[in-house]
């Protein structure tokens, strides 16, 4: 029962620690407010209609799908370090998992997410 209090401690003591953070930097914190601080930022040009627009979701997805396949790449490079000590059960894990990438990354193609409008 004491490893739950403790828990439970340390997740209280956390969250008084945000909560105070916050509560100090609203009490220090410059208030300054004018209207050209509430205007979107672009590239130091006036902003031409509403902030508020519709995009294409498309580049969401590839962006994605780009960190996927960057984040699945990089956890490669462990598994050929110790390449030599893992032996042939850890080849054919990898082989499975390349091949599920490359499915996934079929699966995209075909569905026209890749296609940059």
């Amino acid at each position: 029962m004491t490893e739950y209090i403790s828990i439970l401690m340390f997740l209280l003591v956390g969250t008084g620690i945000v909560l105070f953070t916050f509560f100090l930097s609203s009490l220090l914190r410059p208030r300054n407010p004018y209207p050209e601080k509430g205007l979107a930022y672009e590239c130091a040009e006036d902003p031409i209609g509403d902030s508020w627009i519709q995009f294409n979701n498309r580049f969401y997805i590839f962006a994605l799908i780009f960190v996927i396949f960057d984040v699945e790449a990089v956890l490669l490079f462990p598994w050929a370090v110790a390449f030599g000590q893992l032996g042939l059960y850890a080849l054919v894990e990898v082989i499975i998992f390349v091949f599920i990438l490359f499915f996934g990354l079929f699966y995209a193609w075909k569905k026209g997410a890749l296609k940059w409008v």
